[in-house]
């Protein structure tokens, strides 16, 4: 549980070990996507702490059930046809998988952003008296 594809983004975002995390998911059953399907907010139970933390830090509970299972049909249809079977307990694939992700969530952001529109000034500036 602390070293999945889960757990090393939650070492990375909460900085507790592989150990700590493995320690905090045996105090109930399942795999990640388990305790997610499981996931109380106010339960005080490590595990839901845990979450609540990568929650905080943007994730949304689907996308830590994706992140598992390499498994977001978006991330996914990115990728050639004859690419998209990755495999998520290989570590080329959870690369390739998170860096689709991340470029799909900035395509997302800049999509989002939106400047105001510049007025064009004119050449010659009018006379102020």
């Amino acid at each position: 549980m602390g070293g999945c594809n889960c757990g090393n983004l939650a070492q990375e975002l909460t900085r507790l070990t592989k150990d700590q995390i493995h320690a905090y998911a045996m105090e109930r059953y399942g795999d990640w996507n388990e305790q997610v399907a499981d996931y109380c907010p106010t339960s005080r139970m490590p595990m839901d702490m845990l979450i609540s933390e990568m929650l905080h830090a943007g994730l949304s509970l689907e996308d830590l059930k994706n992140l598992e299972k390499l498994s977001d049909r978006r991330v996914l249809a990115r990728f050639p046809l004859e690419k998209r079977f990755l495999k998520h307990n290989l570590r080329d694939d959870v690369v390739a998988y998170l860096n689709e992700w991340a470029v799909l969530l900035e395509e997302e952001l800049l999509g989002r952003i939106r400047l105001p529109e510049l007025q064009a000034v004119s050449e010659k500036p009018e006379p102020v008296y």
